[in-house]
């Protein structure tokens, strides 16, 4: 009977986080919260926990600090859970998770003003996601790292990332990040140019 039972939960833990994820990809699509989303991927950070599968912790916690960062706003709160989801990830060797924490904890830093902490976060997820050989990702990344350049006043790296970045997503097929690649480009000011 205890086996059969932690079998169910971690059915249960692996639903709920299917369930919670593709909640997510909705918000992005609509704009609109729904307030399961939390509570599943929430209750699949704690059974995960209670199993002792840290690998499946570790992504529900990244899932749990979206919602709280991406639908709500509130860095404050998934900072943390950002931070233990890629402590986890570090134990188990799943790059993919701590890339993405790391991914985030760098939008985090950025939009706090923490220019070489949100440089640093985002240059360690490009590493891993090279590692990986997630291309997109990569690319995905270097738009925060071309933003982040240009806030510090370093035009000459920003515009070298954007065309890394632009034959990266061009190699994969990126299509949206090439986009957001172009944005980027776009808002750099070239020397010369005055202020309008």
């Amino acid at each position: 009977m205890p086996a059969a039972e932690r079998e169910l939960d971690k059915v249960e833990a692996d639903l709920a986080l299917a369930r919670g994820r593709i909640l997510h990809a909705r918000f992005l699509e609509d704009r609109s919260e729904d307030p399961r989303e939390l509570a599943l991927v929430d209750r699949a950070a704690r059974l995960y926990r209670a199993l002792g599968d840290v690998a499946g912790e570790a992504e529900a916690l990244f899932w749990v600090g979206c919602v709280h960062q991406v639908i709500r706003g509130d860095a404050e709160a998934a900072i943390p859970l950002f931070e233990q989801s890629r402590k986890l990830a570090l134990q188990v060797g799943d790059l993919g998770i701590q890339a993405e924490a790391l991914r985030h904890l760098g939008i985090a830093d950025h939009a706090a003003g923490r220019l070489e902490g949100a440089r640093e976060h985002l240059e360690e997820s490009v590493r891993l996601r090279r590692r990986m050989g997630f291309w997109a990702g990569v690319a995905a990344d270097q738009v925060g790292l071309i933003y982040i350049a240009a806030a510090q006043g370093r035009l000459d790296d920003a515009l070298a990332l954007a065309e890394e970045a632009r034959a990266t997503a061009g190699a994969c097929g990126a299509e949206r990040i090439a986009r957001q690649i172009e944005e980027a480009r776009a808002r750099l000011r070239t020397p010369g140019d005055e202020d309008t």
